[in-house]
């Protein structure tokens, strides 16, 4: 039996579920992947995969991922000797993205669901950390400082020699 399961883009647009034999939605698309099903979107007419397309609608709709500048930046690569390695590094770096936040999600439950009182666990967890925040801040004002000593001009809003 083929693992992957067919999906066909009927001209009307409509997509039909070959394996649960009816029309599906772009929501229910999303269910697939959500759910790690493999399938691949074919036209109808054609037979050509078309699985990216039906894909790359979910950044139509809703409050998409990819801004305009990142489009623009994956772009300038098509064509370029380091497409395939820009499109590798991307993949495995959303590849980690994700291990790391199932990661840190798998703690943070373990974490809170032992604690007779999550919110107060997750209050002491953000009091450990507070003095970090302050060496931090700390740092930054004085790299702030430091820029500020190096163009005086700039810190009164006068423009220097050559502006």
């Amino acid at each position: 039996m083929n693992d992957v399961r067919i999906i066909k883009k009927y001209p009307n647009r409509r997509l039909y579920d070959t394996h649960v034999s009816r029309y599906i939605t772009l929501e229910e698309v999303r269910q697939l992947v959500l759910q790690n099903i493999s399938f691949r979107v074919e036209d109808k007419r054609s037979h050509e995969d078309i699985t990216r397309s039906i894909l790359a609608e979910q950044e139509e709709g809703g409050n998409p991922i990819f801004s305009a500048d990142l489009l623009m930046f994956i772009v300038r690569y098509y064509g370029d000797p380091m497409q395939s390695s820009i499109s590798r590094y991307l993949e495995l770096s959303l590849r980690l993205f994700s291990e790391q936040q199932h990661h840190f999600t798998d703690q943070l439950r373990d974490l809170l669901g032992q604690a007779q009182q999550p919110v107060q666990v997750l209050k002491e967890l953000a009091e450990k950390q507070v003095p970090v925040w302050r060496a931090v801040r700390k740092e930054f004002l004085k790299s702030l400082e430091r820029a500020k000593a190096i163009n005086p001009l700039r810190e009164k809003g006068e423009e220097g020699p050559g502006a």
